[in-house]
């Protein structure tokens, strides 16, 4: 009587475990192996974040390229102003700090040949910032390093490039800080290296200046035209960078140089150099929504453009500074915006075809005197459009 008891019991416990099985009480709440596997990986996709892409808008509003950046200005090689919207509002500019790194880091005689090993403290410098490819330990030149920086935005690149001309992050932050004071930009200030600080800002129209300056340097022009480029660490494989800048490219634009940039405050940036139709164009695109949402503003920019394009429009003062320095003109007068900006509703800015210039203008009449092309509507606000979640820095 009492096997037959304990065999009735070890049956049915053998039973009830092969019923529960390895998930024990969740199968036995009704879950199943597939909700079990779906249910992880909506923790794992919770855990990694959504990143907003783009905000899909008309091309055009009020006549103007319907640009979505809270601070952008447009210009063309002579400095005449085709778009602006809060042109010298402050902002934070997140990795566009690594064109001034690269002037002062060139200016102290940068040896591109000499070879520079990442080390325990850059990992530090660019703690909190986007992944990085540059390992603890390895040896790249510094020729390496730049085109890291400048291309791939590597934030580890920078304070092992500053160490290579004997300064420390904040003996280079200060010396980036006096680079922009020689540049004559009073707008920008720099709190630590890399542009993972919100501190580190700029407005639209003093990042162009910096691209400027950086695209006219013999060492560090060159770089930025490129669109790939293979780093070579001592013992290690290639390490391919793509320029970031490289999605505003398309069939109507050409770049010819650029910096994006990004973090949690500064949102998603870029100065970029262009060529559409022939002609150039300077672009700065400051705290936008959406990562690919301020090359779609170089797409809108450009299509205007085209539509927009002055005829047979000559500069004989820049193509006469081209011919005899090779480089623009970088004192061209820029027309001045009014403090705020007007109501569309009220007086809609202009979207009309700029007059052209005159081939042999009078020394009375200055660039200055003309007035912008496009102004754009006051600044939305800042809630509008699909929200993004917080999200570790990235170039």
């Amino acid at each position: 009587m009492r096997r037959r008891a304990v065999g009735k019991a070890l049956v049915l416990g053998i039973a009830l475990a092969f019923t529960l099985g390895p998930g024990g009480g969740e199968r036995a709440a009704g879950a199943t192996p597939q909700k079990a596997a779906k249910k992880r990986a909506a923790k794992g996709h919770k855990r990694r974040g959504h990143v907003f892409l783009e905000r899909h808008v008309v091309a055009t509003r009020g006549g103007l390229p319907n640009v979505q950046a809270l601070g952008a200005l447009v210009i063309d090689e002579t400095g005449r102003e085709i778009y602006a919207r809060n042109p010298d509002k402050e902002r934070p500019i997140a990795s566009i700090s690594k064109l001034a790194a690269a002037l002062t880091i060139a200016d102290k005689g940068l040896e591109l040949d000499g070879l520079s090993t990442i080390e325990k403290t850059d990992l530090d410098v660019a703690r909190g910032g986007a992944r990085s490819r540059l390992l603890d330990g390895m040896t790249l030149s510094n020729r390496d390093l730049l085109h890291a920086a400048l291309m791939g935005s590597d934030n580890r690149a920078i304070p092992a490039l500053g160490r290579a001309v004997k300064l420390s992050p904040s003996q280079l932050t200060a010396a980036m800080n006096a680079k922009a004071r020689a540049l004559g930009l009073k707008n920008t200030r720099f709190f630590e290296p890399t542009g993972l600080s919100a501190n580190n800002v700029s407005t639209p129209r003093e990042t162009i200046k910096m691209l400027r300056a950086l695209m006219d340097h013999p060492m560090l022009g060159p770089i930025t035209q490129r669109v790939e480029y293979d780093a070579h660490p001592v013992g290690k494989a290639p390490i391919k960078y793509v320029n970031t800048d490289h999605a505003a490219s398309r069939g109507n634009i050409q770049v010819l140089a650029g910096k994006t940039g990004y973090n949690d405050v500064a949102r998603y940036c870029l100065v970029v150099a262009t060529k559409i139709d022939g002609r150039l164009y300077f672009m700065s695109f400051l705290s936008n929504e959406g990562k690919l949402t301020r090359f779609g503003d170089v797409a809108r920019v450009a299509d205007w453009l085209l539509v927009h394009k002055p005829k047979g429009q000559v500069v004989a003062s820049v193509a006469a500074a081209k011919a005899s320095t090779g480089s623009l003109p970088e004192t061209v007068p820029i027309p001045a915006l009014p403090a705020t900006a007007p109501d569309p509703a009220a007086a809609p800015p202009a979207a009309t075809t700029p007059a052209p210039a005159a081939t042999a203008p009078a020394p009375a009449a200055p660039v200055a005197t003309a007035p912008p092309v496009g102004v754009a509507a006051p600044e939305p606000a800042r809630g509008a459009g699909a929200p993004e979640p917080a999200a570790p820095a990235a170039p």
